[in-house]
């Protein structure tokens, strides 16, 4: 079978490797019929997560349909169309026990594309499946159920509710690729005053007005004036970081206003600096996190039931075999306009 396998920093290519096969009762392997690329695939690229080892296969947003199951599996059967989670979950150790998932002790957490081989691929092994999938209703697409498989729920847990979002709060969303308008989108649900954009990219700041966000400012302006013109001076409630940069962490510690809240949601690669010779008298909380899934069902749920709009993330559209065409488009977003990108089996 074809999978993008990583070749170490700046490094990938689409090629034959073996297809994946039953190893561990509780696997299932699903033919991938929609993936997609995550920013976290590119921080893979540039180096930013040396765990993984050049060889893997990555990826970890996917939805397949079910073609085998091991003999500890008896939630799923073959031909099954299941959305497979970005995490996976043993189900029995201290932090599955208590839904945190992502910190899974008994092999699970963040594996696929990461310590395991990933969905970026023709065929995917699933540890733990009965736990790390799930099946998905007739009247949800595949392109609309991608988006559950990372972004939406990590935008959710790590950042909407992390930062504790609640009716009119002004929440101030830096960096609106992918995940920022998951942010917004999310946020949405609890009625805030405001939810303002910050980026760099024109064609973002106007895709953040569509998914709801009110106030739309270039990074390379003034975002704090903006901010406290809306909040007599007090600076934002919560803010929500979804870029991953030094830069944009120390943003984010200057919106917030003494009480409030940053949620980091960018995966980061480099060391940032926290300025506690000014916030630490402001009573600021700031929280990280990676996703744990928890939402994922009530996500569903919602999007099954229209109250959630994903389609608008994607913006391209490939083939799976034309990966390789799907991440340059990706990588280049100023340029491309790319949000989500989604790969289709044949």
């Amino acid at each position: 079978m074809k999978a993008l396998v990583y070749g170490g920093p700046g490094q990938k290519s689409w090629k034959d490797v073996p297809e994946p096969t039953i190893t561990d009762p509780g696997d299932a392997i699903i033919k991938v019929e929609t993936a997609t690329i995550c920013g976290t695939d590119l921080h893979i690229l540039a180096g930013d997560v040396p765990a993984v080892e050049p060889g893997r296969v990555l990826g970890h947003e996917a939805v397949g349909t079910v073609v085998d199951v091991g003999s500890g599996v008896s939630g799923l059967r073959e031909g099954d169309r299941v959305l497979a989670s970005c995490i996976s979950a043993c189900g029995v150790c201290r932090y599955c026990r208590s839904g945190s998932y992502g910190q899974c002790l008994g092999g699970g957490g963040w594996i696929l594309g990461h310590r395991v081989d990933g969905v970026q691929a023709e065929y995917v092994r699933l540890p733990f499946a009965d736990l790390s999938t799930y099946k998905l209703p007739a009247n949800v697409t595949d392109e609309a159920a991608v988006m559950l498989a990372d972004i939406l729920p990590t935008s959710y847990e790590v950042g909407v509710l992390n930062g504790r979002v609640r009716p009119g709060d002004t929440v101030v969303v830096v960096g609106v690729g992918p995940i920022g308008l998951a942010a917004v989108l999310t946020a949405r649900l609890y009625s805030p005053a405001h939810i303002v954009a910050v980026d760099r990219a024109a064609s973002r700041l106007q895709a953040a007005k569509q998914f709801g966000a009110d106030i739309a400012v270039s990074a390379d302006e003034d975002p704090l004036e903006v901010v406290q013109a809306v909040t007599g001076g007090l600076g934002a409630d919560v803010v929500l970081e979804a870029v991953g940069t030094p830069q944009s962490f120390e943003t984010c510690t200057t919106l917030v206003r003494p009480g409030g809240r940053v949620a980091n949601i960018g995966v980061h690669g480099k060391p940032a600096t926290l300025h506690l010779e000014d916030l630490w008298i402001k009573n600021v909380t700031i929280t990280t996190g990676l996703v744990d899934t928890y939402s994922t069902p009530d996500l569903l749920t919602m999007l099954a039931a229209g109250q959630l709009d994903v389609g608008q993330i994607i913006t391209h559209r490939f083939p799976l075999g034309d990966i390789m065409a799907a991440y340059d488009v990706f990588a280049r977003p100023a340029e491309t306009g790319a949000l989500k990108v989604v790969l289709s089996a044949g």
